[in-house]
């Protein structure tokens, strides 16, 4: 135990900060490490190494060191063991004097060379070992480590290391100082796009700045975007993901409404004097600036419906019609404002009455009773978006507390007397986060969310179709792409997609969820993919195939046959629906019948009973019959709600459970 005790105290006079030495992991590894402190009180040593790119250490006892560093072991009878001997006894007699004597780590000494303590000591001194590229790196890491460090205590104001994301934000920092911004200048020329995808990122609003929301979107260029997803490794290690996506344009935080319009559906207006169809979406999660960017601003909770697209759309299509090009043709200008909400379509300038979708001989989709306004001015504009906008259906889904349940669809039409000449459609989608719901327990949000969901993937894989001139464009999938069909169909067709991001690290999930949606739609890489072969008529089921032929993760069976369901399930509610009202409609008549037969049968003395009795058979045989008809349509309905209940448990059980 003595020799132990001075051989610890050998080694610690013995190693320097800096000295190279073989360590044992606990995996049981054994690689060098450089020592980078002393702790005589605890007699171990702290040291580090360079590994997967970051520093490492660890706390190590002296005797683990000896016994992988043998060539540091002194001889038993080396000298210094006799000094080592009297300094405990002196030490033990100062105890027993009750003198309380100070750490020996708090009084400076001087360290006495080694030449100088005995036999070991005499030893010649090795020569300074040069340093390997693993000790450089670690040196290369420490120093740079500590000027961190020193940057933060200088600028204290800049970065708060009490906040748990401001290792987040310093590196997000460090890498915008990396690269070249060079933002979308406003003289940018307008490029002329049959589709055209472009993102929009908005700034982080009062409730992200309280509490220190980090903004994780770069827009490095006119027409890039990096977003730092913040990760953490196995080790707790924090560090950033960063993906990059390349759309027509990139507008950031400071780029306002108008731009945003000269470079998006104002290179449509003219699509629609020349007898084209033109269609603006705007499409993201509920909060990201969908309806700021169609609407306009808002001032507390009250909406300037002047400075949206709507609006800029309205005033332009106005001052077209007054120039000499076109003021000879007469054209009139209509509106119409109508929601799909759950595969139904409601009337927005009609107290939200339901309408009926029905496609003719000649695959022309109309909504049937649909109102057309006729407009003379924006103002008169206007004030159809704002009746229309206050009638919209919102609530609270798993993903926001307020969120748009529906696509909201706004119609400029130009006419020739009853002719339509051309129609320009701009839509602010529903919350792309209701896509979730699908999984959802209760079934009015699950279907609520299946609807949305199959809207958008059908919406993207139109406007794909329709960009690789396809020979099928599968608009039949949803409700909403078959009101759109004209969109996707023509020459004359064009479309632009504004995505809207919002930039905080807490949205990272669904802003990546938007891009990858708008990166599909338009693929401007060099690896997109043509469209599949028609092999089916459903346009649901082509749908699903060429969402499997792009590798789509979302895709899988359990999907296609719960939205298969839920076409189904909507099918047998509209044929049940449609036979009451018949039922309803019917039992009037035959309450008037049997009024006038009984009325008969009391005012007139020799009326036949035999024809009383045969009239009221009739009737009655009638009624019988409608009533089997709505009960079988009605079992069809519970059978459909039975099989969407038991299909939709597939979506909701974990990954991995097959019982």
């Amino acid at each position: 135990n003595e020799y132990k005790s001075y051989l610890r105290m050998a080694l610690l006079q013995h190693i320097r900060l800096g000295l190279g030495v073989n360590i044992q992991r606990s995996d049981g590894r054994v690689h060098s490490a450089v020592v980078s402190e002393l702790h005589e009180d605890t007699q171990s040593v702290t040291v580090e190494w360079f590994e997967g790119g970051d520093t490492k250490g660890k706390q190590v006892e002296i005797e683990a060191i000896l016994s992988l560093n043998q060539n540091m072991v002194p001889p038993a009878d080396w000298s210094g063991a006799e000094q080592y001997k009297k300094q405990q006894q002196q030490q033990q007699q100062q105890q027993q004097q009750q003198i309380i004597a100070p750490r020996l780590s708090q009084i400076p000494q001087p360290r006495v060379p080694l030449a100088e303590k005995g036999n070991y000591a005499n030893q010649p001194a090795e020569p300074p070992k040069k340093k390997s590229q693993c000790v450089k790196e670690i040196d290369k890491i420490k120093k740079n480590r500590d000027e961190r460090r020193a940057k933060i205590n200088q600028a204290p104001g800049e970065v708060d290391p009490s906040h748990p994301n401001w290792e987040f934000a310093q590196m997000i920092a460090d890498c915008r100082n990396d690269l070249n911004i060079q933002p979308l200048s406003e003289n940018e020329v307008v490029r002329d796009h049959r589709i055209c995808v472009c993102v929009r990122k908005r700034p982080l609003n009062k409730k992200e700045k309280k509490v220190k929301v980090v903004d994780v979107l770069t827009l490095p260029s006119k027409d890039h975007i990096l977003v730092h997803e913040p990760k953490l490794k196995v080790d707790l290690t924090k560090y950033l993901e960063n993906h990059q996506f390349r759309f027509d344009y990139t507008f950031d935080q400071h780029i306002t409404n108008d731009i945003v319009y000269k470079y998006t559906a104002q290179p449509l207006i003219r699509t629609i004097f020349d007898q084209g169809v033109a269609t603006c979406f705007a499409y993201g999660q509920t909060g990201s600036g969908k309806t700021h960017t169609m609407g306009g601003d808002f001032d507390g909770k009250e909406q300037n419906y002047s400075q949206g697209i709507y609006a800029l759309a309205a005033t332009d299509v106005f001052d077209l019609i007054k120039s000499p090009k076109y003021v000879s043709l007469d054209l009139k200008v209509h509106c119409s404002f109508f929601e799909i909400y759950g595969g139904k379509v409601f009337d927005l300038l009609a107290n939200r009455a339901k309408r009926r979708v029905l496609e003719d001989g000649n695959a022309q989709v109309n909504v049937v009773e649909l109102k057309e306004l006729a407009v003379g001015s924006v103002g008169a504009v206007l004030n159809a978006i704002k009746d229309g906008s206050s009638c919209r259906t919102s609530g609270q889904t798993s993903a926001n507390a307020h969120s748009s349940r529906s696509h909201a669809v706004f119609q400029i039409i130009l006419r020739i007397g009853r002719r339509l000449h051309g129609k320009f459609s701009l839509i602010d989608l529903a919350g792309n986060e209701r896509g979730a719901d699908t999984q959802s327990a209760n079934r009015a949000t699950r279907l609520e969310g299946a609807e949305i969901n199959k809207s958008l993937l059908a919406l993207k894989e139109c406007i794909r179709a329709m960009s690789m001139n396809a020979t099928h464009i599968p608009f039949r999938a949803s409700k909403l792409t078959q009101v759109l069909r004209d969109s996707f169909i023509g020459e004359k067709a064009r479309t632009c997609m504004i995505a809207t991001l919002a930039p905080g690290q807490n949205s990272v999930e669904c802003t990546l969820n938007t891009l990858r949606y708008a990166d599909r739609v338009k693929e401007l890489g060099p690896d997109s993919r043509p469209a599949p072969p028609l092999t089916t008529d459903s346009d649901l089921a082509y749908m699903h195939q060429s969402l499997r032929s792009q590798g789509d993760e979302s895709e899988n069976v359990d999907m296609f046959n719960f939205h298969q369901a839920v076409d189904l399930l909507q099918e047998a509610e509209d044929q049940l629906v449609d036979e009451h009202q018949q039922c309803i409609k019917e039992n009037k008549e035959y309450l008037k019948k049997e009024e006038a037969i009984l009325q008969r049968m009391e005012q007139e003395v020799d009326y036949d009973v035999e024809d009383y009795a045969k009239a009221l058979d009739v009737i009655l045989q009638q009624k019988i019959n409608r009533l089997k008809n709505m009960q079988a349509k009605l079992s069809k309905f519970r059978s459909q709600l039975s099989k969407e209940e038991e299909i939709s448990k597939t979506l909701r059980k974990p990954k991995g459970n097959k019982k």
